[in-house]
């Protein structure tokens, strides 16, 4: 019997700093490094907002 993988909600956020730079965490982020599945708090500490350059902190969840 195969049981059906438990996926949990993904989510998408925005930097606040510049609210230019969206991210969803189901696609993730090829042109940064993300892999899908990735929340912002398992990103590198060395990532910043490729918009603005803020660091991941500045990531915030959007209410969809």
């Amino acid at each position: 019997m195969v049981l059906p993988l438990h996926r949990e909600a993904m989510t998408r956020y925005r930097c606040s700093v510049c609210n230019m730079y969206t991210y969803d965490s189901e696609k993730g982020d090829p042109g940064t490094g993300i892999l899908p599945g990735t929340e912002p708090a398992g990103f590198p500490d060395s990532w910043k907002c490729p918009f603005c350059g803020s660091a991941k902190i500045h990531l915030k969840p959007l209410d969809d």
